[in-house]
């Protein structure tokens, strides 16, 4: 069936049936392999514990290695007369024997046993710009059905390139003369050719590389018209087609852990909302999710990027090529506005993550974008090029790497190749909602600064935020007054957004852990963000490796109902440096603590923190009225083995790590019995038995780098 189809396929090509290459089996490699095979052993049978070898070995054995895999023909467009040519290819050993394995025989073909050609004679496809303007697409069977028969002529060699050579590099040449092979006489050859086998009874027909996307479609069209006057049906498998403007493409690629889908690009806001719900309507009717669930029950995203890109119809399109200063806006107001950096993102952020902003790890940063804003042209046509020249080495992270940066320009107007000048900015902060509405507001968000920006661009001096950046924006309630601030200038400039918009955004990324009410006063916890330090090189099964310290955790505690001066809040008996929040009686602090003790960690001499014991004291009173007790992990010790199997389990064990008790008791009146001291920790600060205050009453012990955080690791040596 595979050799009908090919002989079929040719004559709809016009080329000659005489350039079909049956390909087979290494018999040689495979006959060693099956001599390491035990005599005891019968190498037909095998079973699923066997390895991929092995059951290739059998496989093959089987079918027997004098039968054809596949047929193969050279197949490449000719420019000259712009129909399909091919050519004999000749080997050594006669026949074609595809390299060893078990992959579709396009990628197996033995390419470097091809007749060798001189550097004079070899042809290099010829890139299309991305600016050109082309015509519209055609119906390319009509050209098939009128092409079936006819053959044309073989590949001919190209006539040798004269080379120009200066005095200087004559020296060179001579070297390079020394280390060319030595070819004794030319054969016209070329390396791309079109595969035909049969897998599991299903023909398979693997493309080659096209230069234009015409070729392609041509070549689509002939498999299309073989396949339907021979009624056999066929899988398409091999390179894809080229890019350009007129073609819609949606990729599926499978990634660790996620399947990664590049859906193709809307030109309205109506388009674009039927491609998001149509990818998460047949996600879960393939039953893929969009959201998984932690160990310890937390909800979060799959890990994969909900990356957002943004263009034009073709690249001379593209807002950021047309307006430079828009990039210059969004780049400020994402500085200006942290919550838009940490809001969206995945739980891995800091300076090296794979999307950090470009003023985390490095401060000079910001003197430097600030040059390149000024050398930003105002009111004329700006070239292309000079977006990429601007920016190019400011938008990077922590080690050089373009792409690993919040707003990538890879593919804006790179000098490496064409398909890097597609006048694309890729915005990388954002990680996969769970929910096709969050994801269409995460869109509507953009849309809206951008169509802001390019009435009224936003030219503001870069903030110097230090450790500020990490110390306020990664807490829940100084992220939510920065949305707001994002929300009131949208409605300002005309777009009615609401912050309730938001809502499910800040409890997907701060969730709610639990809270307490005691004598009118309100102890809530939330969770916090907390960056991941990339640990030094070590060695590891796998060679050399880099580890993150994911020991480290951020929670916020927000209080209300408490009297300055009267109430105190302790956590594990240090005093929690809370903060007004502006509102009468509510304060609000984070608290930075290691959660576990791994072997690899920033700190390894210092020891986990949790549980967290959170301690409300009455100064007043000398009494601890209530408090409350928050594990990271299961209270009784428990391991789960395990991840959740659905969210009413992953909330079960959510709500098991948070106890409304179990704080500080309070200490007995009575001076006959001996005081009980059942935590040491509380007992530094407060007597136990008196009804008065010690001078060690914990005062509030401010970080001046951290002012809104307390962070238990700073007073580990004294507990």
């Amino acid at each position: 069936m595979k050799s009908k189809f090919t002989i079929e396929l040719t004559k709809y090509l016009g080329i000659n049936t005489n350039n079909i290459i049956p390909a087979y089996e290494d018999p040689i490699y495979w006959a060693l392999e099956e001599g390491k095979i035990p005599v005891n052993i019968d190498p037909l049978k095998v079973n699923l514990k066997d390895s991929v070898e092995r059951r290739t070995l059998a496989k093959l054995l089987e079918k027997g290695l004098n039968n054809p895999t596949g047929f193969v023909f050279p197949l490449k467009w000719a420019k000259g007369t712009d129909t399909w040519t091919s050519c004999a290819w000749t080997f050594r050993r006669n026949h074609c024997y595809l390299i060893p394995g078990n992959s579709p025989i396009g990628y197996r073909l033995p390419l470097d046993s091809l007749p060798a050609l001189s550097d004079d004679r070899k042809e290099f496809p010829a890139e299309r710009s991305p600016f050109e303007d082309l015509p519209a697409l055609g119906d390319f069977s009509q050209v098939v059905e009128k092409r079936y028969g006819t053959i044309a002529p073989d590949y001919e060699l190209p006539p040798a390139k004269k080379k120009v050579v200066d005095e200087d590099e004559k020296g060179d040449k001579k070297k390079e003369e020394g280390n060319e092979k030595q070819i004794i006489f030319e054969i016209p050859t070329f390396t791309t050719a079109l595969t035909i086998e049969e897998r599991e009874g299903i023909i398979y027909a693997f493309l080659p590389p096209t230069e234009y996307l015409e070729h392609y479609l041509d070549l689509i069209a002939c498999i299309e018209a073989t396949s339907e006057k021979l009624q056999i049906p066929i899988r398409i498998e091999g390179y894809p087609p080229p890019s350009d403007y007129r073609l819609e493409k949606l990729n599926v690629t499978p990634d660790p852990g996620v399947i990664e889908v590049n859906i193709h690009p809307a030109k309205n806001w109506q388009e674009l909302v039927d491609n998001i719900s149509a990818l998460y309507e047949e996600a879960f009717f393939s039953r893929l999710g969009t959201e998984k669930f932690m160990v310890d029950g937390k909800h979060t995203g799959t890990g994969g990027g909900n990356h957002v890109t943004i263009g034009g119809a073709k690249p001379e399109d593209s807002p950021i090529l047309r307006r430079p200063d828009l990039l210059r806006s969004l780049i400020t107001y994402w500085q200006h506005h942290p919550v838009l950096s940490y809001l969206f993102s995945g739980p891995f952020i800091g300076p090296t993550s794979q999307a950090p902003r470009f003023d985390e790890g490095r401060e000079e940063r910001l003197y430097e974008m600030e040059i390149a804003f000024d050398q930003i042209p105002e009111g004329e046509n700006v070239p292309f090029w000079m977006v990429d020249r601007i920016f190019r080495n400011l938008l990077v992270d922590v080690t050089g790497n373009t792409h690993r940066t919040e707003f990538c320009i890879d593919k804006m107007y790179s000098p490496d190749s064409s398909t890097g000048r597609l006048g694309i900015l890729e915005f990388r902060g954002f990680d996969m909602p769970p929910h096709k509405h969050m994801s269409l507001v995460q869109n509507l968000l953009i849309r809206a600064l951008i169509a802001k920006f390019w009435k009224e661009p936003y030219k503001k001096k870069l903030i110097r935020w230090g450790t500020e950046l990490h110390d306020r924006f990664l807490l829940p309630h100084y992220a939510y007054l920065d949305m707001l601030d994002v929300v009131n200038d949208l409605k300002d400039a005309g777009y009615n957004f609401d912050i309730s918009w938001f809502d499910a955004f800040f409890e997907f990324r701060f969730p709610y852990y639990g809270g307490i009410t005691v004598d009118n006063t309100q102890l809530e916890i939330r969770s916090g963000i907390e960056p991941w330090h990339v640990l030094g090189e070590e060695l590891s099964n796998a060679g050399t490796a880099r580890f993150v310290d994911s020991s480290l955790e951020k929670i916020q505690v927000k209080v209300t109902g408490f009297i300055e001066g009267r109430h105190i809040l302790t956590c594990n008996g240090c005093r929690v440096p809370l903060r007004s929040t502006g509102v009468k009686s509510e304060f609000v602090a984070g608290v930075r603590y290691k959660a576990w003790n791994p072997p690899s960690a920033l700190h390894p001499t210092i020891g986990a923190d949790a549980p967290l014991v959170f301690d409300i004291l009455d100064t007043w009173n000398n009494k601890v009225i209530g408090g409350c007790t928050y594990f990271v992990s299961h209270p009784g010790g428990r391991s789960f083995d395990t991840y959740p199997i659905n969210s009413y389990e992953a909330e079960s064990r959510m709500i098991s790590r948070f106890w409304g008790f179990g704080h500080t008791p309070d200490a007995p009146e009575t001076q006959d019995a001996a005081p009980i001291r059942n935590t040491p920790t509380i007992s530094r600060f407060v007597a136990e038995n008196k009804k008065e205050l010690k001078a060690d009453t914990p005062i509030e012990v401010v970080n001046p780098e951290y002012p809104n955080t307390l962070d238990l690791r700073k007073y580990w040596k004294r507990r």
